[in-house]
């Protein structure tokens, strides 16, 4: 009998990941907040678009709002459910999902940031797996409209890293590892937490920077300044990561300590560092934001602070100062609150001692 899915959140990751599981006829339930969008999934299927090669298709979905999921009380209930809300809604997504989940159930953050101990505060460790989409570079550009800013990965990056919180290898893993294969390359990973920390880095690099700026991801590595001022926020994030002791692996196709020495001033590493970010960007569609840059364009709410903010914090806990990532932080929050605009001048011309 098949495993019974819900995707809480069937947004742009959630929405991509749980189509492509649908289509290879897995059983999976969309739950999600937005009206217009489950209206559209009940009425239209869900469609799944590519910038590159990959050709679009659409499948027939089961979606339910929120004010519906009261329904899987009376149904078989949830073997696994994929949390893929912003990290600010991941508490209360994780809490209304335990009820419906099955004596054996598990939750998975499919999500960006650090949510796994906010689930298992929930749910229990147990019953807490974590699931890290690396340069996956979707979007939800419209009610029912899954994009997809790049090609797909396949055999050249590894896109979804999947684990235990103990670390060891498990069926369940394996089970969530196979479930996420379907929508690109995937394996199971025995460091969780240094796989997590090290797409926070990646995610550091980025969102917060396109949010405030207003620009998608290759007009940012155009301009020097703006790259220069990402390799610091990097550099910082790396730091600090390593001072808690986590075993980072490869970010944005280099190694840590390269990143980590250019956002430093080593000329070396930075030379090395600029060359793999202009090749990497010339398999991403030229306007793709990353999901910050959508979330400010949209009017929604940054995860800031569980980013950028969130690295801040946590240096202070080693006696890192994060000043790049403090300076991002309260100028993402500026922009959010309507007191600046998205410009690129807010990074061109800063000044950092």
């Amino acid at each position: 009998m098949s495993r019974k899915i819900a995707i809480v959140g069937a947004g742009a990751v959630g929405g991509y990941c749980g189509a492509h599981m649908v289509q290879a006829g897995e059983d999976v339930t969309f739950i999600d907040p937005w009206p217009e969008h489950v209206e559209h999934m009940r009425k239209h299927g869900l469609r799944v678009t590519h910038a590159m090669k990959e050709p679009e298709f659409s499948v027939k979905v089961r979606a339910l709002h929120l004010t519906d999921a009261q329904q899987l009380a009376k149904e078989k209930p949830v073997d696994i459910a994929f949390v893929c809300m912003k990290s600010y809604d991941t508490a209360w997504a994780a809490m209304m999902i335990r009820q419906y989940l099955a004596p054996g159930g598990y939750v998975v953050s499919l999500q960006n940031c650090m949510n796994e101990e906010t689930i298992a505060n929930v749910v229990g460790w147990g019953k807490t797996l974590g699931c890290i989409a690396s340069s996956i570079t979707v979007n939800l550009p419209a009610p029912g409209h899954i994009h997809r800013g790049a090609a797909k990965h396949g055999a050249a990056h590894t896109v979804f890293r999947t684990g235990e919180v103990h670390g060891r290898i498990t069926e369940r893993a394996e089970e969530v590892c196979r479930l996420v294969a379907y929508s690109d390359s995937a394996k199971v990973t025995s460091n969780l937490w240094g796989e997590r920390w090290s797409k926070l880095v990646a995610n550091s690099m980025a969102n917060g920077l396109s949010a405030c700026t207003g620009l998608g991801g290759k007009a940012m590595i155009e301009s020097d300044p703006i790259r220069r001022f990402s390799t610091r926020v990097g550099s910082e994030a790396i730091r600090v990561g390593q001072a808690h002791g986590y075993q980072l692996e490869e970010i944005l196709h280099l190694d840590p300590e390269t990143i980590a020495r250019a956002g430093e001033g080593d000329e070396a590493a930075m030379k090395a560092c600029d060359e793999q970010r202009f090749k990497d960007s010339s398999r991403t569609a030229g306007g793709q934001k990353p999901s910050m840059g959508q979330d400010m364009e949209k009017g929604r709410r940054t995860e800031i602070e569980f980013l950028n903010g969130f690295v801040v914090r946590e240096g202070e806990k080693v006696g890192i100062a994060c000043r790049a990532n403090a300076v991002l932080t309260d100028l993402v929050k500026k922009v959010e609150r309507g007191e600046l605009k998205p410009d690129p001048k807010h990074i061109t011309e800063l000044r950092l001692n």
